[in-house]
């Protein structure tokens, strides 16, 4: 089937396509539109000018559209989900693709009822003075392949609803997915509000350096994240960086290791591992380090991973090639320096991009697999005896974006994860996001942030009225 871009309130074919291939099967899911810089262009401008009157409609009617969005991603959440199996791999169960186009419903429905209401700065004697808030214009978003549907949400849904018109780009590992829900809400806007272009990597660069583009909102690898804020600087867009994540937890000594084995599973293995607030490095203390190793080892043999169409799969295939190939050699590699094996590390033969998962012992900082992120099924357990060592080591990192702390001990576990240098700390879990709570990261892993009223501020420009 091949897929058209849709552009001003139009399906729009183009000369070029490129072929969209089944993770779990290795067989052809579709045909991509390949977008040119001018298809890009008549996006733009169509945004551009739907802008004019978008912006000025009623912040009721704003938010009515967004909850119209959401009721229609409800009733289109079957045959997204499994649109998105077919092209991401993850599973239609568990914390797969009916739980992602849930998170597309949920973030829909929160962000349509946030408010930005006028700030009344002075108001006395020597004048009156107050502060609106004001959409920008086009944003431009740029999304990963990991959780396609749900990133593009959390980037389309606050630029709509303080007013803005978007271009969506998806990845284009990953595209099919967005261009269908695109062409589905798009029809609840007026034409041009909402432009979805798909295509090779230049198309990214094309949009970031775009003079009619305001902002980009970005979610992806920090290399990438570097390359756009280059491009951007010319025309001094606003950004907003969600980048990659090495996300280190803590076990502290006083834990009961089977009790905290799935949390700490989900934590590391939600979405195979590629989520970027997944947890990357775990730092156990060497008390219980065995236990944890153990525990955590015996919860995960038990976790099935297969085709995602299978409705008893909990975990499916690595997304893409160049993926699967990294995990692959940071593993063999551990394994060569001396790590442990307890589980996995043994791919089979077959089709797919299938890995299991993986869980590796007596590793250190200084190993591949621990000091950059994996993105994939695979755990590195590091062993350590001091407290402060294990911050430092933690914090050593050139990311971050989120951490956790375990402990029964509630009290210090919040004190030491107030020594974190991350965006979000999480105590006795890791990675569960909220769409009332600001998410991003400090350091490497990007530059503002999302969710809730600071998140959709983002989307905005401040304007001083004084009277």
């Amino acid at each position: 089937m091949e897929y058209n871009l849709y552009i001003n309130g139009a399906s729009v074919a183009t000369e070029n396509h490129m072929d969209i291939f089944n993770p779990a099967t290795g067989e052809l899911l579709g045909k991509c539109p390949v977008a040119t810089k001018q298809q890009l262009d008549d996006a733009v401008a169509a945004a551009t000018d739907a802008f004019k009157g978008w912006s000025v409609v009623s912040d009721a009617d704003r938010k009515a559209a967004c909850h119209a969005i959401g009721k229609l991603l409800e009733e289109h959440a079957e045959e997204l989900a499994r649109l998105l199996t077919e092209e991401q791999g993850k599973p239609l169960n568990g914390v797969g693709s009916r739980f992602e186009l849930g998170g597309c419903q949920a973030w829909t429905h929160f962000t349509a009822d946030l408010e930005l209401p006028v700030e009344v700065i002075q108001d006395n004697d020597e004048g009156h003075v107050e502060l609106h808030r004001k959409p920008l214009g086009v944003v431009g978003s740029i999304t990963p392949w990991n959780w396609p549907l749900m990133i593009a949400i959390w980037h389309v849904i606050p630029a709509i609803r303080t007013g803005n018109t978007v271009v969506i780009k998806p990845s284009p590992f990953t595209p099919l997915s967005t261009l269908r829900m695109i062409e589905l809400i798009s029809g609840i806007l007026p034409k041009g509000v909402l432009n979805v272009v798909s295509g090779r990597d230049e198309l990214g660069q094309w949009m970031s350096e775009h003079e009619h583009i305001q902002k980009i909102v970005f979610t992806g690898s920090c290399a990438t994240g570097g390359k756009i804020m280059a491009s951007a600087a010319p025309t001094l867009k606003r950004l907003t960086l969600e980048l990659g994540g090495n996300d280190a937890g803590i076990v502290l000594p006083d834990v009961d290791a089977k009790a905290i084995a799935e949390g700490l599973f989900w934590g590391a293995f939600i979405n195979g591992g590629q989520t970027c607030a997944a947890l990357k490095r775990l730092y156990v203390h060497e008390d219980v380090y065995e236990d944890v190793c153990d525990a955590l080892t015996e919860f995960a043999r038990n976790m099935p991973v297969g085709n995602g169409l299978d409705e008893n799969m909990v975990l499916g295939p690595i997304q893409n090639e160049m993926q699967y190939n990294k995990v692959k050699g940071l593993v063999e590699a551990a394994v060569a320096g001396g790590a442990r094996v307890l589980l996995g590390a043994n791919p089979q033969e077959g089709p797919g991009y299938f890995y299991p998962t993986t869980l590796l012992a007596d590793v250190s900082d200084g190993t591949r697999i621990v000091d950059e992120e994996q993105f994939g099924p695979a755990l590195p357990i590091i062993k350590y005896s001091d407290i402060d060592d294990a911050i430092a080591r933690a914090n050593a990192s050139d990311n971050g974006l989120g951490g956790s702390i375990w402990s029964n001990d509630m009290d210090k576990a919040k004190v030491l994860a107030s020594r974190l240098e991350c965006g979000s700390v999480w105590i006795n879990k890791h990675g569960m996001i909220q769409p009332n709570v600001p998410f991003g990261g400090v350091k490497g892993s990007g530059i503002g942030v999302e969710f809730g009223v600071e998140g959709l501020k983002e989307y905005t420009t401040i304007q001083a009225v004084f009277s």
